[in-house]
């Protein structure tokens, strides 16, 4: 069998297609993994995770433009940071963040560390969600 300009074309093709819709099937069903607070560690900055836990306080920077959650999942806290750009989101959402305080709620957002602490960034509105 010989392999012609045109039989080569129509396998990049196929493959190409058959990637892509893969893709595209694949992609809704990916999500963060969920963590316990507690066993986030220096091993998972940069990630996108998912955490669960009752947001204990909301306080505002002393800028004001952004906010930090605390947030306790029953054995371990941790700080959640909304910058501004994801509190404009908020606000233009029509969200009051102080409607969290003291309810639980699951929270995606990338794992950073600040001053050896381990902290979540929000990526936007969507990623806090009452349960």
């Amino acid at each position: 069998m010989e392999l012609t300009d045109g039989k080569i074309f129509k396998i990049a093709l196929f493959t190409g297609l058959f990637g892509i819709i893969g893709m595209l099937v694949f992609a809704g069903g990916l999500e963060a993994k969920e963590v316990q607070i507690g066993k986030i560690d220096k091993g998972m900055v940069g990630e996108q995770i998912s955490i669960v836990g009752v947001v204990e306080s909301i306080e505002q920077s002393s800028s004001g433009t952004s906010y930090f959650l605390s947030v306790n999942d029953g054995d371990s806290k941790i700080n959640v940071i909304i910058f501004q750009s994801t509190v404009a989101d908020f606000e233009e959402s029509g969200v009051d963040l102080n409607s969290y305080k003291g309810k639980k709620a699951k929270i995606y957002g990338a794992v950073t560390e600040y001053k050896s602490t381990m902290e979540l960034i929000l990526d936007n509105s969507n990623s806090i969600k009452l349960i």
